[in-house]
């Protein structure tokens, strides 16, 4: 191994990777020294690389404890505790007192400090990650609704779905049609602009929520503002809104949308509080801490605005949106649901977002993104900074933590977008083509461990978005830890024999089975092939037309026919759409998600890969199979939506 790999490797850089079995690609050394030099390794010369990497090994040599210990309940003592000399002290302060207290094999949960003192006065210290043998168990089964909320408008919404309506749909869909659970797209905090970027998967903020899903009604202030006539004004404006979409075919528009609910909120922020409302108030901004404060003085500059004078209007604005959203949970499990509202964590966050411009934790001139595989072979760029390993686990991976437990407290699951990335992720320095990007490991384990140990404080489940090309052992080990898995029906081939559609019986059991999802086309589409023409119009297929029509056919020919023989009737598109659903409650999967636009026939995606403006991604509402957009209570009205559900009701009743 030369000096550079020898240094890479160090840094959890790789300088080679293998797309396939059989397949190695090598990694541009200009690639390596430029992921280098962000972590801050000099590698100007060869002198400098050989220096590096030998100081390097030294230190490691020397070194009685790695930065992080993972010990998970029931274990053996962490192999790094039982390789320590014999004799040499072991003590562990607590995370919740600060006690020192000997190691044991039976510490509390929690995220500790171990000092270790050798016989010969070597010392150490590492972060000591005590976790729980599994995160929280799914139900034995259980069937839900996933949703864009954005797309979901009720009459009471101004122009985009919000989370009274989150409330709303939980509660029909739990109290009407037994489900256990509702998936929505994140909502986290987006980047204020003109306009702002409507994808919810590039977020300001990871940590925090987006005040644009508010119910400004449902703010408890509403009701005693003296300001009546101007919130009765923009209330008219923000159904005008709402009629525009629902009504006149006009695209959701956030920023309308915000600019509205901004100017009430400005109002409904002048109200005295009550004594009860000011004390939660005050708990919350005391639970949060300097996080919060930089979050809102940073949504302040953005905005334009001087921060020291309006740090509290953004910081109230977050805890608005909390409070709404640990309602939206309650309602949920209020209706019976055994888990409840399911939230999403995107990978990553916006380069000029609150999380990458406040903290230190984000890695600069970097991009993630995905190498070259066999749907895109030009490789993949989401212009999304990356975490960097060193420093999360420098602090414990505190930033981590805070996330996690921000996101928990009115999650009753949460859907980990590209799981994956807990153990490694595809780093492109800037100036580079996706092609020439290189994996940059994380401490896995340690990440695992912390996610497990959150979910388990919070009750929460978590299922990991593992589509695509994954390590063997990276799934093996989310399975280990009961991380539940993602599985698309029309991905679930027998990849390793002839390529035919998964047998029921062959399905994995730990996972949310759907049939589509927000980046695939609805299931009325692909059966009826709409999606190829689409992407044909917009100019996006690689390969003629024809060639695309005919695998894409012989594609659903071949679910179809699996669908026959389990006597399941697939005449009719509706017939066909709930046969497919009937096929996922025959696997064994724990959770089996409705794609709510199927529930009503709905052609459009929500997102298409490979589309900016081309396409109105992320801003189209819940519509029916003619196009006609639908509001909440025309769709909970509808007979298709109803007959999809109640049989979706019964199989999973009759399944168990």
């Amino acid at each position: 191994m030369d000096d550079l790999a020898r240094l890479a490797a160090l840094h959890g850089i790789a300088t080679a990777y293998q797309p396939a079995a059989d397949v190695t690609v090598q990694v541009p050394q200009a690639t390596v020294k430029a992921v280098l030099g962000v972590l801050g390794v000099v590698t100007d010369t060869p002198d400098d690389i050989r220096a590096q990497a030998e100081d390097a090994e030294r230190a490691s040599a020397v070194r009685l404890l790695p930065p992080t210990l993972v010990h998970w309940q029931g274990d053996p003592d962490p192999p790094a505790l039982a390789a320590l000399p014999p004799g040499t002290r072991v003590r562990v302060e607590l995370e919740d007192t600060g006690e020192s207290v000997p190691w044991s094999p039976a510490l509390p949960l929690g995220v500790h400090r171990v000092l270790a003192e050798a016989p010969d006065g070597r010392t150490g210290g590492a972060t000591l990650i005590e976790a729980p043998d599994r995160a929280p168990a799914a139900p034995a089964r259980s069937h839900g609704l996933l949703v864009q909320l954005y797309s979901l408008l009720s009459e009471r919404s101004w122009g985009m779905g919000d989370l009274g309506d989150l409330a709303a749909l939980a509660d029909w869909a739990g109290r009407t049609h037994g489900a256990g659970f509702i998936q929505v797209n994140p909502l986290h905090a987006a980047v204020p602009g003109t306009p702002t970027d409507p994808s919810p998967y590039r977020p300001s903020s990871r940590r925090f929520p987006d005040p644009v899903h508010l119910r400004v009604e449902d703010v408890p202030e509403y009701g005693r503002c003296p300001e009546h006539e101007a919130l009765a004004e923009l209330a008219s404006r923000g159904r005008e809104l709402r009629r525009e979409v629902i009504e006149k075919g006009a695209l959701i528009d956030r920023d309308a949308v915000w600019a509205l609910k901004r100017r009430a909120l400005e109002l409904l922020y002048a109200v005295p509080r009550t004594p009860e409302r000011e004390a939660a108030y005050g708990q919350f901004r005391a639970d949060q801490g300097p996080p919060l404060d930089r979050h809102a003085a940073w949504c302040a500059a953005a905005a334009g605005e001087d921060p020291k004078e309006r740090l509290d209007f953004h910081r109230w604005l977050v805890w608005l949106t909390d409070t709404q959203l640990a309602a939206a949970q309650r309602a949920a499990r209020e209706a019976g649901m055994a888990v409840g509202i399911v939230h999403d964590l995107a990978v990553g966050v916006h380069p000029d977002g609150s999380d990458a411009r406040t903290g230190s934790f984000h890695a600069r001139g970097i991009s993630v993104g995905a190498p070259p595989d066999a749907f895109n072979a030009r490789g993949q760029d989401w212009s999304l900074p990356p975490w960097r390993p060193d420093r999360l686990a420098a602090t414990g991976y505190a930033p981590f933590r805070d996330l996690l437990r921000g996101v928990f407290r009115y999650a009753g699951a949460l859907r980990i977008d590209h799981v994956m990335g807990l153990f490694r992720l595809w780093w492109i320095p800037e100036g580079c083509p996706p092609a020439e990007g290189t994996y940059v490991g994380y401490d896995g384990e340690a990440m695992l461990a912390v996610l497990v140990l959150e979910a388990h404080r919070a009750g929460s489940l978590v299922i990991g978005e593992d589509l695509g090309t994954v390590e063997p052992r990276v799934r093996a080990a989310l399975a280990r830890r009961g991380v539940l898995g993602t599985s698309v029906l029309w991905f679930e081939r027998d990849w390793a024999g002839d390529g035919s559609p998964l047998a029921p019986r062959a399905w994995r059991a730990d996972c949310l089975a759907t049939a589509t999802t927000h980046d695939l086309p609805p299931t009325a589409a692909k059966l009826a092939g709409a999606h190829v023409e689409l992407r044909d119009r917009l100019g996006l297929l690689t390969r003629p037309v024809e060639r695309e029509r005919e695998q894409d056919a012989a594609d659903t020919a071949q679910w179809l026919a699996v669908l026959d023989r389990l006597g399941l009737d697939t005449k009719g598109e509706e017939a066909a759409v709930r046969a497919l659903y009937a096929f996922l409650l025959s696997t064994p999967a724990r959770l089996v998600g409705v794609w709510l636009p199927d529930a009503v026939g709905d052609r459009r995606p929500q997102n298409l890969p490979g589309t900016w403006d081309q396409y109105p991604n992320w801003r189209l509402p819940v519509a029916d199979a003619a196009g006609r957009p639908l509001t909440l209570e025309e769709l909970t009205a509808s007979p298709r939506a109803n007959a999809l559900l109640g049989a979706v009701r019964e199989r999973a009743a009759e399944s168990g």
